[in-house]
């Protein structure tokens, strides 16, 4: 029996969702499992974020690929198991190493589950629906991100950060049962008999996981030390290894053909460009809410559900949209209207009210969600039922590079303008020349906003680059 594609649609939602909250909701607990531990708030207890986004980025591409080589529903059921057993682990973690070590086992359940969702959507919807059904994943993606933080503290506070990992266990059963009982695409595909690439796989891998490390640590050590450049000059040869090994190979990790597809490519570089623009508006705003206008978190959370909230309204339509009249032009807008929204958010100061803060903020996220749904459908449309595992895989990779690349470009701008200095003189008692420290910090987020908006304005041409195809 053919399964509904609703049916596959809520399977994927259930998985997503749990590998979306999990990725935000840890954040706000840090300084209860650092209490717990007996550790100060930084060093370790970073990596029990750190080896979680070091481990999805590294291994996304390969499992996207693996999925179109052994099967979409066997990376699924693998992906919802290892997550649920190794949230269970974070949940019992007798010392902060095993929590670590627990935290790196999740990452790879949760790149099994990003890394094949859109294929398996792309797989059970016939491209005149698809743009919707992608639209509908990224609410679910929204959703689970905004969620994150305001349901840690909720659940740190009733019962202990623990349970910020236990919620996962009943989730991850749900969706075990409900793949196994309804989704009946095989376990392996027909005649996918194909020889796996481990030297093209380590090659990449290694090179994301150099990447990721220089990204995440280039503010704090320095982003011209020794170290952080050493780490990016490793990752690039690595990555050039991997290009050339790619080429010779007879079963490769990446086809690089694929990037001979313009709708593709062009796509692809205007998703990433997206996420290192847009992402920054995340990352600093708080700040900006809490050290200059001396908002408590739980009201500056409450204001930037704006952007979320937006987009899980918006993502909808504009997937349906493009389902009927493409791609393009709907990318093309979005990113304008995104930019739009950057730029008067780079106008915010120490007197802009809360209504002058939130409708930038709804403008940009409108027009997130008006480019990101169409763009997504254009990149998993453009590729043959082969490689749509590979182009779940590059979707997923380049999602959260552009966030990484984002926060390290908009803190080392806003760092090296002397606004985090200002910020942190500013939330103590008594800071003398106030006046002063406010317009450091200002002009230090503008000018990091600024930047943000000048690359989703280069987006808006990589987007219109992509030609006239429509997806139908």
């Amino acid at each position: 029996m053919k399964t509904s594609k609703w049916s596959v649609l809520a399977i994927v939602a259930i998985g997503v969702f749990m590998a979306t909250l999990d990725a935000s909701i840890v954040n706000i607990s840090l300084p209860k499992i650092s209490l717990y531990f007996r550790v100060p708030l930084g060093g370790m207890v970073e990596w029990v974020i750190i080896a979680y986004l070091i481990v999805i980025s590294s291994i996304l591409l390969t499992l996207g690929r693996l999925s179109d080589m052994i099967g979409r529903k066997v990376i699924w059921v693998f992906g919802l198991a290892v997550f649920t057993a190794s949230s269970v682990l974070c949940g019992v973690a007798p010392s902060l190493l095993f929590l670590v070590v627990s935290r790196a086992i999740q990452g790879i359940g949760g790149a099994m589950i990003m890394s094949v969702g859109p294929a398996m959507i792309t797989h059970a919807f016939r491209a005149g629906e698809r743009g919707r059904a992608l639209g509908f994943l990224g609410t679910v993606v929204a959703v689970g991100t905004s969620a994150g933080p305001t349901l840690g503290g909720i659940i740190t506070q009733a019962f202990s950060w623990r349970w910020i990992f236990y919620i996962n266990a009943p989730i991850g059963i749900i969706g075990i049962i409900t793949t196994i009982r309804f989704l009946s695409e095989p376990m392996r595909p027909s005649g996918a008999a194909k020889k796996f690439d481990p030297v093209g796989a380590a090659l990449l891998s290694l090179s994301l996981v150099l990447l990721m490390l220089a990204m995440t640590f280039g503010q704090e050590i320095g982003w011209v030390s020794p170290w952080i450049m050493g780490l990016f000059a490793a990752s690039a040869v690595l990555l050039g290894a991997f290009v050339l090994f790619e080429r010779r190979t007879a079963y490769p990790i990446v086809d690089l053909s694929i990037f001979n597809n313009r709708l593709f490519s062009a796509s692809l570089v205007s998703s990433f460009l997206s996420f290192l623009s847009l992402f920054a508006v995340m990352f600093l705003m708080p700040f900006y809410l809490e050290e200059l206008l001396s908002l408590q978190p739980d009201h500056a959370g409450l204001l930037l559900t704006a952007v979320p909230l937006t987009i899980s309204l918006v993502a909808p339509v504009s997937g349906w949209l493009s389902d009927r009249y493409g791609s393009r032009v709907l990318s093309s807008l979005g990113l304008t209207v995104a930019s739009a929204g950057l730029f008067f958010l780079s106008r915010l100061t120490q007197s802009t009210s809360l209504s002058g803060i939130l409708w930038p903020l709804i403008v940009a996220g409108f027009g997130q969600a008006l480019f990101q749904s169409p763009n997504n459908n254009a990149i998993m449309s453009s590729v043959p039922e082969n490689r749509i595992g590979t182009a779940s895989g590059f979707l997923a990779t380049v999602r959260v590079l552009g966030q990484g690349f984002s926060v390290a470009m908009a803190g080392a701008i806003f760092t090296s303008l002397g606004g985090a200095k200002a910020g942190a003189m500013l939330t103590r008692n008594g800071a003398h020349d106030t006046v002063a420290l406010q317009n450091t910090f200002v002009h230090a987020f503008q000018i990091a906003i600024l930047t943000s908006m000048i690359i989703a304005s280069i987006g808006i041409f990589t987007s219109l680059a992509r030609g006239h195809k429509r997806q139908d």
